[in-house]
């Protein structure tokens, strides 16, 4: 039986979500699930790492806020090892900004309310994991009037990142970044940079480190959900 909470979508840019022939979709499939109630909710999009997919957040969900219009996407590009990911270019080890643009575009045309009537843009959280965690950042420094909290788990800040923070665009933006200190795929190091220049373009970092590998420890579990529900 499909997932109630599964909505894919395989169409071009004139074609439509559900019944909702007023939305601009382009070959989304995309996990969704709305708190009761006809809302406007606010809304948490979980971005999914590399080789993940739209159900590989969901793991987090239990602990996101019970008000919250979850939407996570599954990734635009197929990964030559299996799942998904937010860009087509795999020669960059560590991509740049402009690489993420074509996912940032896109994930701009459907977050609106035509597509998700019950959810509440004006109130947007990013979470991202892994490389949705620079997805994230990517969003945020390239739409800040779109985003009102970022959250990077076992991620890393975009190459090119810099320019875009001169002028503090995230200036006073609660932002929560989470790290392994055993991280064998993104290096602590990044993380590090990454809260760094998220200061310098303004932000308000809460930064949690521990002794794990690629994954959310459980303190650092319980700050996230201790974040979003300060939010």
């Amino acid at each position: 039986m499909p997932d109630p909470w599964i909505s894919p979508f395989s169409v071009d840019r004139a074609g439509f979500m559900g019944n909702r022939m007023d939305c601009q979709t382009s070959d989304w499939v995309i996990r969704q699930q709305s708190p009761p109630g006809d809302g406007p909710h606010r809304v948490i999009l979980l971005l999914h790492g590399w080789t993940g997919d739209e159900n590989s957040m969901w793991v987090f969900s239990p602990r996101m806020p019970k008000n919250a219009f979850l939407i996570a996407p599954r990734g635009l590009y197929l990964s030559p090892l299996g799942g998904y990911g937010w860009h087509p270019d795999l020669e960059n080890a560590i991509p740049w900004v402009d690489d993420f643009r074509s996912a940032v575009d896109a994930l701009q045309e459907i977050l609106t309310p035509a597509c998700f009537p019950a959810a509440d843009f004006s109130n947007l959280s990013v979470v991202g994991f892994s490389q949705g965690a620079a997805l994230a950042y990517s969003i945020a420094l390239l739409f800040p009037h779109r985003v009102r909290t970022v959250v990077g788990l076992s991620g890393f800040m975009p190459d090119g990142a810099e320019a875009l923070a001169r002028n503090r665009p995230l200036l006073g933006k609660p932002v929560f970044v989470a790290h392994g200190r055993q991280d064998d795929l993104v290096p602590i190091t990044r993380a590090r940079q990454a809260v760094d220049l998220l200061e310098q373009a303004g932000a308000q970092v809460s930064y949690c480190e521990d002794d794990v590998g690629h994954k959310l420890s459980l303190s650092c579990f319980r700050g996230l959900e201790a974040f979003l529900a300060a939010q």
